[in-house]
């Protein structure tokens, strides 16, 4: 990707788009960003947004508006389609087939209309399903169920079908699979784990599911974006690629909060059945008054399997190279107590 080059991005104004545009500027790339708001408020400990940047043009909608959808990508070279509703529950279960299926060909199809070179989409490592006991998976293994923990992993399995029915058609897309990201940004639902890391630091949930062994693959939030990147750049069209970083358990990954703090945490390990029991209080309780649910029973269930991925796909013909676990941690530990001192 050139200085120059028109960039259409979808879901730029979230917790890995906001990486993704900043990496685009330093190319020099233009960027049109889709935005429901005229513009997003800066994360955390950070002055300005990527998105306040002459560099980047603002268009106003959403996945539902073609229209929106046209003019952004109307005159670019590269789209980006990132956006996706991945909350953990909805009022409206058929938003997630709406937003992540519907979506996602909408975009497809336009930018087959407008002639687009080149689309890469982002899709999850949920699609490619849960890893054996002392396993691994990789974009080549077969999906070891056909049932699915959540509506999100549903819909994002049934996008990526449509993603390859597309590149078999002739259609330029490739697909990247990140895995469990965190890092410095916005503090959203996005970035569950780097509000995992603070909640733990400051004991507020100092709890071990399943006492921690279920494996996890993490990776840094703007190695993500660098990923996207990289795939635009040199990815082969129709293939997937895992972004991802390190296998480790959950008390692994809190080893390394402990080792970056300098702090011995306390922690509880517990069964199934209490994370559960919540987990299905929470959802009765959105389900009859509208209450948004810290967690749903799907989620649970998902966090009590094993998620471990091999990404020598990713490094070897793209050149991914992602930061070393202990240090992605650290320097989301220390970003973290810099935005404490920041807002006191």
């Amino acid at each position: 990707m050139n200085a120059g080059d028109g960039v259409f991005v979808t879901g730029g104004t979230g917790f890995i788009g906001a990486w993704l545009v900043e990496r685009l500027l330093e190319r020099g790339c233009w960027v049109r960003a889709l935005s429901r708001q005229d513009r997003p408020p800066p994360p955390p400990g950070r002055s300005l947004s990527p998105l306040n940047n002459d560099a980047v043009e603002l268009v106003r909608g959403d996945l539902d508006d073609a229209g929106a959808l046209r003019r952004g990508i109307e005159g670019c070279r590269w789209v980006f389609h990132m956006a996706a509703y991945a909350k953990n529950w909805s009022p409206q279960p058929e938003i997630y087939r709406r937003l992540n299926v519907e979506a996602t060909c909408r975009v497809f199809d336009l930018a087959a209309e407008l002639a687009v070179e080149r689309v890469v989409w982002t899709s999850s490592c949920v699609t490619l399903g849960p890893s054996p006991p002392g396993g691994v998976v990789d974009e080549t293994s077969p999906r070891r169920t056909r049932s699915f923990y959540t509506e999100y992993e549903a819909s994002k399995f049934e996008a990526e079908q449509r993603a390859l029915e597309y590149a078999a058609e002739g259609f330029p897309v490739v697909i990247v699979n990140p895995t469990r990201v965190f890092g410095p940004g916005h503090l959203t639902e996005a970035n569950s784990v780097t509000r995992l890391i603070d909640d733990y630091d400051r004991g507020r949930v100092p709890l071990l599911f399943n006492w921690g062994v279920n494996v996890g693959n993490y990776v840094l939030a703007s190695d993500v974006a660098d990923g996207h990147i990289l795939a635009m750049e040199r990815g082969r069209l129709g293939e997937r690629y895992l972004l991802g970083g390190e296998n480790v358990t959950l008390r692994e990954f809190f080893r390394l909060v402990d080792r970056v703090s300098g702090k011995r945490h306390f922690q509880v390990p517990i069964y199934r059945i209490a994370p559960m029991v919540f987990a299905h209080f929470q959802r009765w309780r959105a389900e009859r008054f509208g209450i948004y649910p810290v967690v749903t029973p799907g989620w649970v269930r998902t966090f009590y399997d094993n998620w471990a991925y091999r990404i020598d796909k990713a490094r070897d013909e793209l050149g991914y190279q992602p930061t070393p676990l202990a240090e992605a941690v650290r320097i989301t530990y220390e970003w973290l107590r810099t935005v404490d001192s920041a807002t006191g």
